[in-house]
């Protein structure tokens, strides 16, 4: 009898010590899948970032890309402002520069831009050689400024082409 006793006691703690173990390995389980899924969600919140980080900085590169054309449209059009003179522009200030006198046979008259002038008013007589003292910029290479009536012409110096008329420039 003590043999069966011993065996059943033997028995109970076989059955008690795996039903804990089961328990136990149950529990492990759970808390396993458990990290798990944490881990997958943190992997999640992750990606999204690092997808977010990605965007941020497209963004940044197109804001960036976006700003130098802005900066380089601005410097162009302030190049072409430098270089560009009004083809009519009305005199802010007038000069005294003595009494003018027309070419023989021409009379004073209104020049535009895209005429020609004839050849007569490219003498020195006619010629303003002196733009600094009338508030005017240096003309463009192969241009001056020639004087008719109280205007101010800037005429190509080989073809007489008008590019730009300063209207009221001498009193």
């Amino acid at each position: 009898m003590k043999k069966i006793l011993t065996a059943a006691i033997a028995a109970t703690l076989a059955m008690s010590s795996l039903g804990v173990a089961s328990a136990a390995e149950a529990q492990s389980r759970g808390a396993y899948e458990q990290r798990q899924d944490r881990r997958d969600d943190r992997r999640d919140d992750r990606g999204d970032r690092r997808e977010d980080r990605r965007d941020d900085r497209r963004e940044d590169r197109n804001d960036r890309r976006e700003w130098r054309q802005d900066n380089r449209d601005d410097r162009r059009e302030f190049r072409q402002e430098q270089r560009a003179y009004g083809r009519w522009q009305q005199s802010q200030r007038r000069y005294n520069a003595g009494r003018y006198h027309a070419p023989r046979g021409y009379q004073q008259r209104d020049w535009s831009y895209g005429q020609r002038m004839p050849s007569y008013y490219r003498s020195d007589q006619y010629v303003v050689n002196d733009y600094n003292r009338y508030g005017l910029r240096a003309p463009p290479r192969g241009y001056h400024y020639v004087r008719s009536g109280d205007d101010v012409v800037l005429a190509a110096v080989a073809g007489g082409l008008i590019s730009a008329v300063i209207a009221g420039l001498f009193n």
